[in-house]
């Protein structure tokens, strides 16, 4: 049988969560900037936060009409799009977390892979000098 939570328990959960929302961003309007692709959030603290859309997990393949029509969750926590189902906590997007942990380790890797510098270059001729890439066998 669960635990009941007494009334101090509750208090401090109260206390706990209506501290939290005076020092997490909120959100208070979000629209979709069509001509940049970036949403764009007004924040209860006055700031402006910017990210371009198609970053963002679950809205990486969504048109600029559903891009478009954007809710505010309850205390302008969470952003939602309705159009293709989709949530996202503003405080993971202002630390910088467009999805999830393997979504965005996927993303850096095929950007970090296509990076092209003067070290990879020299990296890549000295690898061809040496016979290259060892073929693969079959097991």
């Amino acid at each position: 049988m669960a635990d009941i939570p007494t009334e101090a328990e509750i208090a401090a959960a109260s206390a706990a969560g209506e501290s939290q929302l005076e020092t997490l961003p909120r959100a208070t309007a979000a629209r979709y900037d069509a001509v940049t692709g970036r949403v764009m959030i007004d924040l209860a603290n006055g700031c402006l936060f910017a990210f371009p859309a198609r970053l963002v997990q679950d809205l990486a393949h969504a048109s600029d009409a559903e891009l478009a029509r954007i809710d505010i969750g309850p205390h302008g926590l969470g952003l939602y799009w309705p159009d293709i189902d989709a949530d996202v906590w503003l405080p993971a997007l202002v630390s910088g977390v467009f999805g999830t942990r393997r979504w965005m380790a996927g993303e850096l890797g095929r950007k970090g892979g296509a990076v092209r510098s003067p070290a990879k270059a020299a990296a890549a001729r000295a690898n061809g000098s040496k016979g290259g890439r060892p073929r693969k066998t079959a097991a």
